[in-house]
């Protein structure tokens, strides 16, 4: 720039400027060019990187259309716009509660329950109420099924969910739902909730549904704790009687073995006795028929020495008729006292 001879910048404003240049018209178009490729270049670069975090899975669209998904860390993409990214935590345990909210207050857990009746009050299949709190656990195992095939899987999840349990508590007793069949109806609940899921192809995995608590209704709960209570001794009292008969059952056959081979013990004793006794009267028997008159004063002698020593008194008498006697008794026993 060059000024007029008095060399002031005035001088030159008011004799027209002829003497400052401006800049051209095509400098200023290059510059907000250069800027506009210096942003276009930075935004690019920025909207090129993303981040997935360790328990997360990321879907890719490009202009649309599913381009496939990516692991944790970071991770490059088709900058403005081209590759949209979505999120899915795939790695957490996901919980949907019903009947209930749990809730943390000041770092506590608390629970919810006073305005959540219309889930939990279901009916029974013997047309009883129960009160019923129960938890569903889902994984998410396939995330751009989770995103796409469904367009609010999590209130998908859990219509699918009342309704199913509504239906197998329906067809259940009361008595069931509050005592012994708790586990089972829980299991039946959580593999018809994974079959619907698994037709509407929503890429979710059930891990557990579980009952939380259940209750009979306020009214009638007086009632239903004591028919629980009656259940419960009635269980004590079979598992009593089975102790008793495991303890009494075996004690008898025991006895009843023992009895049987005391009796066929005896049975092989007389058996043996009499066999012995045949034995002997066939040798008498033999003897007789050889010497007659000898075997039988034997045997009669024999006869008198077994039965005189349990005779203690005795009385003799004379005469063929025997009305005279000699001594009216002997002493037969004082006798065998003297002999001693």
């Amino acid at each position: 720039m060059e000024f007029g001879s008095n060399g002031s910048v005035e001088d030159a404003v008011v004799n027209g400027g002829n003497q400052f240049n401006p800049p051209s018209q095509g400098n200023l178009v290059k510059a907000i060019i250069g800027l506009v490729l210096f942003v276009f270049i930075v935004g690019g670069v920025l909207s090129a990187f993303y981040k997935v975090d360790t328990e997360e899975m990321a879907v890719i669209l490009r202009l649309g259309k599913y381009a496939g998904t990516a692991g944790p860390g970071l991770q490059v993409k088709l900058p403005f716009g081209i590759d949209k990214v979505f999120l899915v935590k795939t790695e957490r345990i996901m919980k949907e509660e019903f009947g209930f909210r749990s809730m943390i207050d000041s770092g506590r857990t608390t629970y919810k329950k006073k305005d959540f009746a219309e889930e939990s009050l279901i009916l029974t299949g013997d047309l009883n109420v129960s009160d019923l709190e129960w938890i569903v656990q889902f994984k998410i195992e396939d995330p751009f099924k989770f995103l796409f095939n469904i367009s609010d899987p999590v209130n998908t999840i859990r219509d699918i969910s009342e309704a199913v349990t509504r239906k197998i508590v329906g067809d259940a007793n009361v008595s069931d739902v509050l005592t012994t069949e708790r586990a089972v109806l829980a299991q039946k609940i959580q593999d018809e909730l994974q079959k619907v899921l698994n037709s509407y192809e929503m890429g979710v995995r059930i891990i557990t549904c579980k009952f939380q608590d259940v209750n009979p209704p306020e009214k009638v709960k007086a009632a239903f704790n004591g028919v629980n209570e009656a259940e419960q001794q009635k269980e004590s009292l079979i598992q009593q009687a089975r102790e008793e008969y495991n303890k009494e059952v075996p004690r008898a056959r025991g006895q009843a073995k023992q009895m049987i081979q005391e009796a066929e013990g005896y049975a092989l004793e007389r058996v043996n006795r009499a066999q012995g006794e045949v034995a002997r009267f066939l040798a008498l028997l033999d003897e007789y028929k050889k010497f007659p008159e000898v075997t039988r004063k034997r045997l009669y002698l024999e006869t008198l020495e077994k039965i005189m020593p349990r005779i203690k008194d005795a009385i003799v008498l004379d005469g063929q008729d025997g009305k005279n006697p000699v001594l009216p008794i002997l002493p037969l026993q004082s006798i065998e006292g003297v002999a001693r």
